[in-house]
C-alpha cells in the first residue's frame, strides 16, 4: 500500500513539475502557516509522514507553497497534527480564500510579524523601498523604531527581519528616503543623529542603496504613498507590499506590479544620486551633532 503510494506521489510531483506550478505570494503564506503548525508540534517529519502516508516531497510542496492545496489535504494534514479549533479554521479559511493577485492582512500596529511579508522577505534577491515621511523600516535603528511603534516585541522582530537568516549575500536593496523624513525628530536628537549615521554606513555598503529625494523637488504624484517591491529568483513573480495604519495590502498580480515598478522608476529620477545622498546625509547629522547627554544622562 505505501509503496503504491509513494509511486503515485512521484507521478504526482513530476506532473506537477510539467504543469509549471509555481507558488503565488498567498499561497507561500498558506504553506508557511502550515510549516509553522507543524513545527509547534512534538511530531517527527518522519513519524507524521508514515501516519499521512504522504511523500516528504508533497509535505515540503505544502509548505512551500508550490502544489495546489486541497481542503481534504489540509484538513488531513491540521487534523493528524492535533491542531485546535480557532487555529484550524484560521488555516482553512486562509486555504479557501480565491487567489485574485492581492489580498490584506489585519496587524496590530505594524506589519512585522504577518507571515505573508517575512517567508518572502526571506527569499527576496531585491529589495526597494520608500516611505514619504520616515526611514523605511528595513533600514531603522532599534531606537527609532522603538519611538516609532512602543512595542518592544514588534521592534525585536522588525530588528530579525534586517538580518535575513540566509545572510545579505546575494541581496540587494535600494531605500528611499524623502528629506523631510530627515527633518522629523523621532525620539530625540540622539536617536535621529544615530539613525543617520547609521543610514550613512550602509549608504557606504555594497549592497544597500540609500537615494535622498530632496525637498527641492516639490510634490509627484509618485511621491505621496509608501510602497515596498520585493523581486524573487524567477521563476517566483515579485511582490509589492503597501501598509495603512492597521492593515498590509499584497499584491503579486503582474500588472499591478508593474504600477509600482513604474512608481519606483519615477523615484529613481526624482532622488538624489549616491554622493549627493551620502553628502546630504552627512549635512543633515552634523544638524543633529549636540553635545546634550543622551537621555538616561549617557554620553
Amino acid at each position: 500500500m505505501l509503496e503504491d503510494l509513494l509511486q503515485y506521489e512521484n507521478e504526482e510531483e513530476s506532473s506537477d513539475v510539467k504543469q509549471e506550478r509555481f507558488s503565488t505570494v498567498r499561497s507561500r503564506e498558506l504553506g508557511e502557516h502550515l510549516r509553522r503548525v507543524r513545527r509547534q508540534t512534538n511530531f517527527k517529519t518522519g513519524q507524521l509522514l508514515e501516519m499521512l502516508e504522504w511523500s516528504a516531497g508533497k509535505l515540503s510542496k505544502l509548505e512551500k507553497g508550490t502544489r495546489g492545496t486541497s481542503p481534504c489535504d489540509i484538513a488531513f494534514l491540521l487534523g493528524a497534527l492535533n491542531v485546535d479549533l480557532k487555529t484550524r479554521e484560521q488555516i482553512i479559511a486562509l486555504a479557501e480564500e480565491s487567489d485574485t493577485g492581492s489580498f490584506l492582512r489585519l496587524h496590530h500596529c505594524a506589519l512585522d510579524t504577518l507571515p505573508a511579508l517575512l517567508v518572502d522577505e526571506d527569499e527576496a534577491v531585491d529589495i526597494t523601498s520608500y516611505d514619504p515621511v520616515g526611514i523605511p523600516e528595513m533600514v531603522q535603528t532599534e531606537d527609532y523604531a522603538l519611538a516609532l511603534i512602543d512595542d518592544p516585541d514588534l521592534v525585536a522582530a522588525r530588528m530579525r527581519r534586517q538580518r535575513p537568516p540566509k545572510g545579505f549575500l546575494g541581496r540587494r536593496m535600494t531605500v528611499f528616503i524623502h528629506e523631510s523624513a530627515l527633518a522629523h525628530v523621532v525620539g530625540s536628537t540622539w536617536t535621529m543623529r544615530d539613525q543617520l549615521l547609521q543610514l550613512a554606513l550602509l549608504a557606504g555598503s555594497a549592497d544597500t542603496s540609500i537615494r535622498i529625494i530632496p525637498r527641492s523637488c516639490g510634490l509627484h504624484v509618485a511621491l505621496c504613498r509608501p510602497a515596498t517591491l520585493l523581486t524573487l529568483d524567477p521563476p517566483l513573480r515579485p511582490v509589492v507590499h503597501v501598509e495603512t495604519d492597521v492593515a498590509t495590502v499584497f499584491h503579486d498580480d503582474p500588472g499591478i506590479v508593474e504600477v509600482y515598478r513604474n512608481k519606483m522608476r519615477q523615484i529613481d529620477r526624482l532622488a538624489l544620486d549616491h554622493a549627493q545622498s551620502r553628502e546630504l546625509l552627512a549635512q543633515w547629522s552634523d544638524r543633529y551633532d549636540t553635545p546634550e547627554p543622551r537621555p538616561g544622562g549617557a554620553l
